[in-house]
């Protein structure tokens, strides 16, 4: 196994303990720890190197988001839709396939400046849902390096 997949076999060893640690964590504290080790983890991880996420999950793309990308893409909303969206079992507009249509081979967004905010928040690492959305952090623990990351020195501080 390479070294840079590591990390994911770790993730998936590590699910449970991550999972312990979110249900029973001071979540004051650690809100308060997670800009600085979001900004820590991504000094060290370039995304460009991975995409994960964007290979393997899809945002979901809020009408705002469809509107503007959309336009961004010169297109008709309804085409954008057809193209390349559909709904999934919680009602919300997702791709219709994995990676990414937008995903470029050199790992690069085509719609970056114009993205769904989805995209743009992932993966949600200096923000509080990393800890109100438990299960989309475990899930999220094994597809971007940076969820590992700050999951693993959160259980080393046991904050």
């Amino acid at each position: 196994m390479s070294l840079a997949n590591q990390w994911q076999k770790t993730a998936k060893e590590h699910k449970k303990l991550y999972q312990q640690f979110l249900k029973r964590c001071d979540q004051r504290k650690v809100i308060r720890l997670l800009p600085a080790l979001h900004e820590e983890a991504f000094s060290k991880i370039d995304c460009l190197e991975c995409a994960n996420c964007c290979k393997n999950h899809s945002p979901r793309f809020k009408i705002p988001d469809i509107k503007r990308i959309a336009k961004y893409l010169g297109m008709k909303e309804g085409d954008l839709i057809q193209q390349y969206l559909k709904i999934d079992d919680e009602g919300d507009y997702v791709m219709q396939k994995q990676p990414c249509h937008f995903l470029q081979a050199d790992n690069t967004c085509e719609i970056y400046d114009v993205r769904p905010s989805d995209c743009a928040r992932y993966p949600y690492t200096d923000e509080d849902v990393l800890l109100k959305r438990p299960n989309l952090t475990l899930e999220n623990s094994v597809v971007c390096p940076a969820v590992h990351t700050i999951l693993e020195k959160l259980l080393v501080m046991g904050a």
